[in-house]
């Protein structure tokens, strides 16, 4: 008798469940589903979307359960993604009000779902019985104009730290010393050490641009009456300079340089400037000459009062000789090697040459005097070897960095040896150069967000050329990172090269700012008429902004550039809208 009631519950048990289920999936024909984005799209290598349902009122009972199960198909495979259930218990007022949830979700991107379709089907159960909705077709995926970014890569050559322009530099000849009252220069003067460095100097034929010669006179009454004499003290030696340049024939040269007389008459600061190093008198007498001195007036009369202190004479032997003198300064060309003799001496260098032909300023230098990358990779080597320079190693690295990014075949070994001379250079100095020519080795690895770190510590007082490089680098970077904002900014103050300014217009696309994203894509193609990805992506900001025409004449221009763009834009859901027309579909004949 008991399992003849056992079996009775269980049977009214199957039939409840057997009448709830169909109940259940037909009003499930009332949900509202909905996805954003739709179309799905990639980002940062992510397709992620919101998926929101709400079911009818009275759908779920006490007991029941209605699974919202998700997949992902793409040709002939499909991926099954996170199921939304839906369990009447906790849902108490579901005879009144519409159950509801929003739930986020993704999928790392995979180039095989670029052309795929989001499905949903819904299942009813209660207990161990369960029925099932025909799948739904929820949103197609996957627009992909993120992954139109373009590398920018940028190679930082640290400066050589020479100066190849024309330095003139002084040379100051000690003061010829005068007789008291006479400007005829003397033997013992000329003979002297002095006049032995001018001689020396003369003879040796630099190139000079002026000769400034200052004559002046002690302050005492006698002198003050050949009120001329500081000037043919000046005149003096110039008489002297020109009988030396005639005597190691200068020929032509002596008139290429400018002579200057500079005559100081009636002047103190030659006086003042003795006594305040003058420990021959107390600090009280020297007060008394500055006294007379400050207070002003007719310098013959100030010399006067000068020769009426107690301790003028003592002063006058030991200080004035020293005040009737003139001064020499030679402006003169510094002596460097021509860039050509710069250029050999270099090459032999790197064949085994004398290590100390050139400077470290010069041999880097050199290196920029030569279009080859082979023989700038040359000298940059001999460059490490000279001592521990950082810009030696950065700009070895930075030649192995240019070849990897005119060599896309070999991009990956010569990253490697680039890599190598950065990590040595950067243990040398936290240098800006360093750290963007590390940003585009990462970005060439495919690392946006080392990349993006290194180029931030590069704009850390980069020169202008450094960070308008860098920030190409950059932007490029924070594109993949789907920090669009930030890349305009970015790309808005790089390079303006034709890499760039598409970057900068898909950012802006990526942005929403479909206008400005127009006008950058026309920049790039500017600046290179065969850009075919920059003629896309002004059809992709077109077909957003709704202008049919547009759409089409810049996948013309597109396609003909490229024709491989042809089956891309069939199949682009950005142009979904177009895809039937019969001018889109001419276009990608």
């Amino acid at each position: 008798m008991r399992k003849v009631v056992y079996s009775i519950v269980i049977v009214s048990m199957l039939g409840l469940a057997g009448c709830t289920l169909p109940q259940m999936i037909k009003l499930a024909k009332q949900q509202n589903l909905t996805v954003t984005p739709n179309p799905l799209e990639v980002h940062k290598d992510t397709v992620a979307y919101d998926m929101s349902a709400i079911l009818p009122v009275k759908m779920l009972k006490k007991g029941t359960t209605y699974t919202l199960n998700s997949f992902y198909k793409y040709g002939d495979k499909e991926m099954a993604l996170p199921a939304v259930p839906f369990k009447g218990d906790d849902y108490p007022n579901s005879a009144t009000e519409q159950p509801k949830v929003t739930k986020s979700f993704s999928f790392p991107y995979d180039p095989a779902y670029r052309t795929g379709m989001l499905q949903v089907e819904g299942v009813a159960s209660k207990g161990t019985s369960n029925k099932k909705t025909p799948r739904m077709d929820l949103a197609p995926g996957v627009i992909t104009t993120s992954k139109l970014v373009q590398k920018s890569y940028f190679a930082a050559f640290a400066d050589h730290g020479y100066n190849n322009k024309e330095e003139i530099i002084p040379v100051i000849i000690p003061d010829f010393i005068f007789e008291q009252g006479k400007s005829v220069l003397r033997r013992s003067e000329t003979n002297s050490d002095k006049g032995k460095q001018l001689d020396a100097f003369i003879a040796a034929k630099n190139i000079t641009r002026t000769v400034t010669i200052t004559g002046t006179h002690s302050p005492e009454g006698r002198e003050r009456i050949n009120s001329k004499l500081s000037e043919e003290r000046a005149s003096a030696i110039e008489k002297y300079y020109r009988a030396q340049m005639k005597k190691y024939d200068y020929k032509g040269m002596a008139d290429e340089i400018k002579f200057i007389l500079k005559p100081i008459v009636d002047d103190w600061n030659g006086l003042k400037n003795s006594l305040a190093s003058y420990d021959g008198i107390s600090s009280d007498e020297k007060s008394a000459y500055l006294n007379i001195i400050n207070n002003g007036g007719n310098f013959v009369d100030q010399q006067k009062q000068l020769e009426k202190l107690p301790t003028y004479k003592k002063v006058f032997k030991d200080l004035y000789p020293a005040l009737r003198t003139a001064k020499t300064e030679i402006l003169t060309l510094k002596a460097k090697k021509t860039d050509a003799e710069i250029s050999v001496l270099a090459k032999q260098m790197t064949q085994g040459g004398p290590a100390d032909a050139l400077s470290i300023e010069e041999l880097m230098y050199a290196a920029t005097l030569t279009p080859s990358l082979d023989e700038k990779i040359a000298i940059y080597t001999a460059a490490t070897k000279k001592g521990t320079y950082w810009n030696a190693h950065n700009n070895l690295g930075a030649a192995y960095l240019q070849q990897a990014i005119d060599n896309p075949s070999r991009a990956a070994e010569l990253a490697d040896k680039a890599a190598a001379q950065f990590d040595i250079a950067a243990k040398i100095k936290d240098a800006s150069e360093v750290h963007a020519n590390m940003a585009t080795v990462e970005l060439m690895k495919g690392n946006p967000y080392k990349a993006a770190s290194h180029a931030n510590k590069a704009l850390n007082g980069a020169t202008n050329d450094v960070a308008r490089g860098v920030n190409g680098v950059k932007g490029s970077a924070e594109i993949s990172m789907a920090k669009y904002d930030a890349a305009v900014r970015s790309e808005s103050a790089a390079l303006t090269t034709d890499v760039n300014l598409f970057n900068k217009g898909l950012a802006q696309l990526l942005s929403k700012d479909y206008a400005n994203a127009s006008n950058s894509f026309g920049e790039a193609t500017s600046k290179n008429s065969n850009m075919a990805v920059a003629y896309y992506g002004a059809a992709v900001a077109a077909a957003r902004s709704g202008n049919a025409d547009k759409v089409v004449s810049s996948l013309v221009s597109a396609v003909k550039i490229d024709p491989s763009l042809k089956e891309k834009a069939l199949t682009d859901l950005e142009f979904s809208k177009y895809a039937t027309s019969e001018a889109f579909r001419s276009a990608l004949k």
